[in-house]
């Protein structure tokens, strides 16, 4: 079967698979007030780790998986399948009465390690339908990812407090959908290598590809701004309400616009990127957001209409770049690895993101928010740095 041949609803039922497989991520932030409160030493102090505990989750399962080569020595789709449902069955728990601080913790973090084998499996699943399109394919797989992140604040926005466990149950019931998909749906694509036996060389291998390192580089600047903005978009946006004495649904309503516009960005930068080059299609995203980091703050307290264009530029070109570091990463590395250097390249970016997460909260009260992004910008100009290097790589291979 040739690249023109596939079918579009192959990469339709990827895309689903990873969009109802991801869901549970952000589920318990949504409802992360009276999650807390329902538990007998709840402290609302404790809501920011419930976002923390999934990242160091996913990077615990990244890790795990990159040193054992599980996505590259077992079947992809079933790897994936089995992640998603472990991911559902830990949201599910959540729903257990009388569950301690302790325990909460303790299955976010389960369920963040389970997602590590569903978003880099799903990424090398994409690269194996495809060769010449890649970028457009992950770009597609990236965007409804970032619905799904987009998703919890529009429910925020129109689910009472109440209804919190209505919340937990859809996630863990979408990603078991997700899971049965990636089971009986989902398939590895002809461009796809077998499935490699295990070497400990091969991570030093995927390390000293100069191609995988900067392609890395530049997502680890990405990454630095990105989930920095995206887990405190809805406490900027809650200020600027309370600030202009707008409805509370509107705080909400304007995170989940801003986050959900980088659907669109990923879809456009993917046919982009395909055309002229990873290196490029990351560097003018990159620039645009790191001025949106500067400049949000800055007009937050303008005219509404302005912030509100300022917050969907930003949204749309803060994830756009992000497929295609991945699909750099499947063009650089050793066919048999790829889904190993994707894991590690996700490991490393989702590390990072431990930092920001807490830094721009701290900020927004040491400075307020109108200067609290502006340090983001940092590392979108780092990443700009890495991907001008990496140009030089790309042109002979073009």
């Amino acid at each position: 079967m040739t690249e023109q041949e596939l079918p579009k609803r192959r990469l339709f039922a990827l895309v689903l698979a990873v969009v109802l497989g991801m869901s549970p991520w952000f589920s318990a932030t949504v409802v992360a007030r009276p999650l807390l409160q329902s538990l007998a030493d709840g402290d609302q102090a404790s809501a920011a780790w419930l976002t923390i505990a999934v990242q160091l989750g996913f990077v615990a399962g990244s890790i795990i998986s990159a040193l054992f080569q599980l996505s590259d020595r077992w079947s992809t789709h079933r790897f994936a399948a089995a992640s998603a449902l472990a991911a559902a069955a830990a949201t599910s728990a959540l729903l257990i009465p009388q569950l301690t601080i302790g325990s909460v913790l303790a299955l976010r973090f389960f369920t963040g390690a389970a997602l590590a084998g569903v978003y880099p499996p799903g990424i090398k699943i994409a690269a194996g339908w495809t060769v010449g399109r890649r970028g457009l394919a992950i770009g597609i797989l990236v965007a409804g990812t970032t619905l799904a992140s987009a998703v919890p604040h529009l429910l925020a926005a129109v689910t009472p407090e109440n209804e919190w466990r209505g919340v937990l149950a859809l996630a863990a019931l979408c990603a078991l959908s997700g899971a049965l998909l990636f089971a009986f749906v989902v398939t590895e694509g002809p461009f796809q290598a077998p499935s490699a036996p295990f070497r400990f060389s091969a991570i030093r291998d995927v390390v000293r590809n100069r191609g995988v390192r900067l392609s890395t580089a530049g997502y680890l600047g990405h990454m630095w701004e990105l989930y920095a903005m995206w887990s405190s978009v809805g406490l900027f946006f809650t200020w600027v309400g309370q600030e202009r004495g707008l409805p509370i649904w509107a705080g909400p309503l304007l995170a989940f616009l801003t986050v959900g516009a980088g659907a669109i960005g990923c879809v456009i930068t993917g046919e982009f990127g395909d055309r002229v080059g990873r290196s490029t299609s990351t560097i003018v995203p990159m620039a645009i957001s790191a001025s949106c980091c500067v400049l949000i703050g800055l007009v937050a307290s303008g005219p509404l209409p302005l912030l509100i264009v300022v917050a969907m530029i930003w949204g749309t070109s803060i994830v756009a770049d992000s497929a295609q570091f991945s699909a750099s990463v499947t063009e650089t590395a050793d066919r048999d690895y790829v889904g190993t250097a994707v894991t590690l390249q996700t490991a490393a970016g989702f590390l990072l993101t431990l930092v920001t997460i807490q830094l721009v909260p701290w900020l927004s009260n040491a400075w307020g928010w109108r200067f609290a992004y502006m340090p983001l910008a940092l590392g979108p100009l780092a990443g700009i740095v890495a991907m001008r290097r990496m140009r030089l790589l790309e042109t002979p291979r073009r």
